[in-house]
């Protein structure tokens, strides 16, 4: 049993580390911001304000006026937009306003000003707003002012040090912008070790993040110095407001749940790809309306993000590689399971903007929401169908197999009570790791019939295949919460006049998807194929080692889906 016990330990450690690597890999921006800031100086030299000036990118600006135009004359007001602007600002607040300063000890506090105000310009919204300072402290030689989302979902970005205004400075202040910081190997191990239960940062943590998307530095000559910060003693306000799990403050799609990984090395450079690569393909569909050959440059762009975005966070390819792991053992089906759940998840999104866009004519708030409760109803799938995973594996429901059911359930809970020192052949067996006999209380119809695989101790991998209704429900379970990416494209399409070239973008979208993930489905189906194939389909040791690894991967299913629908609600 001792054995068995270890066994069972090295094959959870692996099978962890094997769903690590199709866990939220790095979170990926549906939201672009050209910021400039103006920081408002006393006269006693201390920071008593700012003034947030946001533009937004032309596609997710297509996205927050919908709807607005309540007069119909199809230009969106300020006044129109002011409920927008009211809403944001109570979002943000839960948020921080995505602004961090001052020290751990004694962050800088912010109160709006109350003058928010949106307006749309050229295809553009830009959001201004102030903030007052409610505990000013003096300026010492260096202050840091971070703008940025730490979940990355919005990118905040300072063009150069322009962007940035002094008003009322001491004399010999000036701005520089440092770079976006890698962290440190320790960092990055301790952000990898919190597992995929953790939705949020501690708050240690969470400071440590400051300067990781780069930060405002302000100099000046003449000032006292201060004290030294260290990295994780440095603020970061976002470890409160996360505790909140607010709506996102600018009414955009609802993102996934996942986890904020370090923004280094693979991680940088996925995020920097899903940026240029979606920008890049907003680009190409403005494009159309000029210039016809943009057409395959969209849809090239497309299907390479497809394939790039399901490299990032995502609930479809942890769903379908652990359904794989517990359930399947044909490559082709998880192919096919892959590519019907992007087509889906596709013709979901398509569906979602026709009816709630175009037909019914929703805000972006209500489209929001209800966007949300289909994620959430696509979770609460996830978690039922985890569920019956976990019951069918304990208890041998629906396998297609030789053995009784009575007698299939009592070897399952046999695993679980570490007798993998049990035989059920017919008569008594010399094993050269025990000598006692076991005679098993039920006999096969036909003995006779029966090759050496109906005796083992576990369900065959070939039993194992779930059936046509089962894989439907992983299909709709994946493919009904809709890209969030691919919501924010076709409104914006559909702002242009440019519906059918969105909606083949976002379709060639979910072709590039499916490769990703079939590519996922086929390493967990191999990597447990391999595995009996070294050692042996008749071994009893590998085969107890597959039936803990198949039941890890429907727990995996069960626990994703629940905690999905906890950080959604």
């Amino acid at each position: 049993m001792q054995f068995g016990r270890c066994a069972a330990a090295r094959l959870l450690a692996l099978c962890v580390i094997a769903l690590a690597l199709v866990l939220p890999a790095a979170a990926h921006p549906h939201i672009f911001i050209d910021a400039k800031v103006t920081v408002v100086f006393n006269d006693a030299g201390a920071v008593v304000g700012l003034k947030h000036n946001w533009t937004f990118d032309e596609a997710f600006s297509s996205w927050v006026v919908q709807g607005l135009d309540t007069n119909g004359d199809r230009e969106t007001s300020p006044e129109e937009l002011q409920p927008l602007a009211d809403d944001n600002l109570k979002g943000l607040t839960e948020y921080g306003f995505y602004t961090y300063a001052g020290t751990q000890d004694n962050p800088l506090k912010f109160t709006p000003d109350g003058d928010q105000r949106f307006v749309y310009e050229n295809g553009r919204t830009t959001l201004t707003y102030g903030l007052t300072v409610t505990n000013p402290q003096p300026m010492a030689n260096r202050f840091e002012l971070g703008v940025y989302d730490p979940e990355y979902y919005v990118a905040i970005s300072f063009a150069a040090a322009s962007d940035v205004v002094l008003e009322n400075a001491p004399a010999g202040c000036g701005v520089t912008l440092d770079p976006p910081k890698e962290m440190s190997q320790a960092l990055q191990d301790r952000l990898f070790s919190l597992g995929p239960d953790v939705m949020e940062l501690p708050p240690d943590l969470a400071a440590a993040m400051r300067g990781t998307q780069g930060m405002i530095v302000i100099t000046c000559n003449g000032v006292a110095p201060a004290a030294p910060v260290s990295a994780l003693d440095a603020v970061n306000q976002v470890a409160q407001a996360q505790a909140h799990s607010p709506a996102l403050p600018f009414g955009g799609p609802p993102k996934e749940p996942g986890l904020n990984l370090p923004h280094n090395g693979f991680t940088v450079w996925l995020q920097t790809q899903q940026r240029e690569f979606y920008q890049a393909m907003n680009q190409a569909l403005a494009s159309l309306k000029t210039d016809w050959t943009a057409f395959w440059l969209l849809g090239g762009l497309s299907f390479l993000y497809g394939i790039i975005h399901a490299a990032g966070p995502g609930h479809g390819k942890v769903v379908i590689s652990s359904y794989m792991l517990a359930n399947e053992t044909q490559v082709r089906r998880g192919i096919t399971l892959s590519v019907i759940s992007a087509m889906i998840q596709s013709a979901v999104a398509v569906g979602f903007v026709l009816i709630a866009a175009s037909i019914l004519g929703m805000t972006s708030m209500a489209m929001d929401v209800a966007a949300n409760w289909i994620g959430i109803i696509s979770y609460g799938m996830v978690a039922l169908l985890g569920l019956w995973l976990v019951v069918r594996k304990l208890f041998n429901i629906g396998h297609g197999h030789h053995h009784a059911p009575d007698d299939m359930a009592a070897k399952a809970r046999g695993h679980l009570h570490d007798e993998h020192e049990h035989h059920h052949h017919h008569g008594a067996h010399d094993h050269d790791h025990h000598d006692h006999e076991h005679h098993h209380p039920h006999q096969h119809a036909a003995e006779a019939g029966h090759d050496h695989h109906d005796h083992m101790h576990i369900v065959p991998p070939s039993a194992a295949t779930g059936s046509w209704r089962e894989q439907i429900g992983v299909v709709f379970a994946v493919g009904l919460r809709p890209c969030s990416g691919a919501l924010v494209v076709l409104a914006f399409a559909l702002s242009q006049g440019l519906l059918p070239a969105g909606i083949l973008a976002v379709f060639l979208m979910g072709a590039g998807t499916a490769i990703t993930v079939a590519v996922l489905a086929t390493i967990a189906v191999t990597a447990k194929g391999l595995a009996q194939r070294i050692g042996g389909v008749d071994n009893p040791v590998m085969g107890a080692l597959v039936w803990w690894a198949e039941l890890l991967g429907a727990f995996g299913v069960l626990a994703f889906g629940v905690l999905l629908v906890i950080a959604s609600l």
